[in-house]
């Protein structure tokens, strides 16, 4: 089976996934976009033209990038709105904002995350990372989905991660009410969700014209890090005891490029429920010979999966 790839290097930057693509009348929602990749995938969809809306936590810092953004790329419509996606009431909240200035989503970029943290619940009582990671990106996009249809085709991006291989969806115990709490396999399980809903999306919409992709990004030293200690990461052999990273590390702006690639390439239209990495579709893992840089489980695309996902999380979040 032929996978689809760019012709561009694995390591290309967004700003070189963009170069010569026109985007003028195209708008974009990208969340968590105050920090880190969201910054360049937002640099990126901007010097092209689109109007971009930067939904965060915090607006003075979002504020803070959007007004270099304008100086950077020339563009002047970065806007900024917020969200936070920990609660269902601000996730509502945020739509609501979005939408009264945004009446047609081309691109919506759920981007924002977080990773290995200490359990906690969100104010819904979700566990954290699942509640934050799949459900609050989950409410959000059906809450847009008005807008992406109308400006259909559109595109939504899931950012993943390599993480999705730590564990499937354990359906009896999302929660972790009952095994004991590990932050990792707490990650693990979001990011398996984000890639589900992605294939979970385009079985629903993808007829009408809306579809979506899970994207991981690769490894990138960002804000992400920050529940993880440096002993831990030099354990774990991210950087050394000088501090400098594993060359397998990419730097923000190559870390975009797969995002935009996702958003923009003529490559993927019409196109969905594929697991992206390094500006090409990835592969199963083969579990006789894995390559631990490359590869997803399976499990992160089983379409009953996603549609029992997808199913589980309207419940969860009052949507059905």
């Amino acid at each position: 089976m032929t996978t689809i790839a760019s012709p561009l290097a694995p390591r290309a930057t967004a700003l070189e996934v963009v170069q010569g693509t026109n985007l003028i009348g195209k708008t974009a929602v990208i969340t968590g976009a105050s920090s880190g990749i969201g910054v360049e995938t937002a640099r990126a969809l901007l010097s092209a033209g689109a109007s971009v809306i930067l939904a965060v936590r915090d607006t003075g810092k979002g504020e803070k990038i959007a007004a270099e953004l304008r100086e950077s790329t020339g563009n002047q419509n970065a806007q900024v709105i917020e969200l936070d996606l920990a609660s269902l009431a601000q996730v509502r909240e945020g739509a609501a904002r979005i939408l009264a200035v945004a009446p047609a989503i081309h691109m919506l970029i759920n981007n924002a995350g977080i990773m290995a943290t200490p359990q906690g619940q969100t104010p819904d009582g979700f566990e954290t990372q699942f509640g934050t990671n799949h459900l609050g990106h989950f409410m959000l996009t059906q809450l847009l989905m008005p807008a992406l249809l109308a400006a259909a085709p559109a595109r939504v991006v899931a950012l993943s991660s390599s993480g999705h291989r730590r564990s499937d969806i354990v359906w009896d115990d999302i929660q972790f009410e009952r095994r004991p709490y590990d932050r990792w396999d707490a990650y693990g399980q979001s990011k398996t969700a984000n890639a589900l809903f992605a294939v979970g999306l385009t079985q629903k919409y993808g007829a009408q014209g809306v579809t979506a992709n899970a994207v991981h990004p690769g490894g990138i030293m960002t804000g992400l890090q920050k529940f993880v200690p440096v002993e831990e990461q030099r354990a774990m052999g991210w950087q050394d005891e000088s501090g400098k990273l594993n060359a397998v590390f990419k730097t923000t702006e190559e870390g975009a490029s797969t995002t935009v690639w996702a958003a923009t390439s003529p490559q993927l239209e019409g196109v969905g429920g594929l697991f992206l990495e390094d500006l090409q579709e990835s592969t199963p893992l083969d579990p006789q010979n894995p390559d631990p840089m490359f590869g997803h489980k399976p499990y992160a695309r089983d379409s009953e999966s996603a549609a029992r996902l997808w199913a589980l999380s309207e419940e969860l979040v009052g949507l059905n």
